[in-house]
């Protein structure tokens, strides 16, 4: 007779994302199976595809097209998901992306960055980086690269956006900061960023951002294992821009920049405190700040077609044209 498998002991749980165990096996709390792309989303009238040729992989989505000639703005799209979770081919960022594409009349190209535990930081920031120019090297005429004809066809190089969704626009965050000492193909220039209730975190909390113990909090534990080894640990400015200097903070490789934040989200003081900062430091270019009042955080990629989330995606559309 066979005696039942031992439980597995918890070594770490960093719910709602991850449990890790003592035998080094892990457990997925949020579950993203694949969900293939669709040739004209029936509400939106979004295609999308997937290119999977590239390092990382991505997802395209092109919003409907009344002119063949027509050239669309360029949005570089990374998912939330603490680092550890969350998928582009997912039914969630299918709608998600489909909405933002038809409502910001951009062309999303939304990258499939590699996640904790199987890839520790700062894979993702590479990922993003080598997602960029394979991005750029669509503007070349000739390049060793497999281009995507939505991209070379209708994509406006001269209007080329950065965005993302809490981990992800912490990975927008630093790619732009990565901007000016990136060679890009064709000397593309990045018009804009936008991050919208960003995971910044630090080791001393700011008035109504979190009580007790700092290092039981969440936001540390997550990222003491994602990039353990990181100089300053939560207060790298990779985690905490309040970390650096006004220099670092006005070098982002961008002429203006969106900071979108949820009124009940947690991660909200500090990113406007952040944005307090960028104000005062000698970044050359715009400075917007957006706030849905009632709403809580990711409100608009689990719920896209509600009130708040299209009005948060008018200002995005209002900023990517302005």
């Amino acid at each position: 007779m066979c005696s039942a498998a031992a439980p597995r002991e918890l070594a770490d749980d960093l719910s709602p994302f991850l449990k890790i165990y003592t035998d080094g096996t892990y457990e997925r709390l949020c579950d993203t199976p694949y969900v293939p792309p669709v040739l004209k989303d029936p509400t939106t009238g979004v295609s999308s595809k997937d290119f999977t040729d590239t390092t990382p992989p991505v997802r395209i989505f092109l919003p409907e097209i009344t002119d063949p000639y027509q050239k669309l703005p360029i949005l570089l799209h990374f998912h939330a998901g603490g680092f550890m979770v969350g998928s582009i081919f997912s039914a969630v960022d299918l709608k998600y992306l489909n909405a933002l594409s038809s409502q910001t009349k951009t062309i999303i190209v939304a990258v499939e960055y590699r996640l904790f535990p199987e890839h520790r930081l700062p894979a993702a920031y590479d990922d993003s980086e080598s997602a960029l120019k394979w991005l750029c090297s669509h503007a070349r005429e000739k390049n060793q690269i497999e281009k995507d004809p939505w991209i070379s066809t209708h994509g406006d190089f001269s209007k080329i956006f950065i965005h993302g969704d809490s981990a992800g626009a912490n990975i927008a965050y630093n790619l732009s900061l990565s901007i000016p000492s990136i060679p890009l193909p064709g000397n593309l220039k990045i018009s804009g960023l936008i991050i919208t209730q960003p995971f910044f975190f630090g080791s001393i909390p700011f008035a109504g951002e979190f009580e007790g113990d700092v290092k039981q909090n969440l936001a540390y534990r997550v990222w003491s294992i994602c990039y353990p080894n990181v100089s300053g640990g939560v207060d790298s400015p990779f985690l905490n821009p309040l970390a650096a200097d006004d220099a670092s903070l006005s070098a982002m490789g961008c002429s203006k920049l969106l900071v979108a934040v949820a009124e009940k989200d947690g991660l909200t003081v500090r990113a406007m405190e952040y944005a307090e900062k960028v104000k005062k430091s000698e970044f050359p270019g715009n400075l917007e700040i957006v706030v849905s009042n009632g709403e809580d955080h990711c409100f608009h990629v689990f719920d896209p077609h509600c009130e708040n989330a299209k009005i948060l995606f008018a200002k995005y559309f209002a900023f990517i044209n302005s």
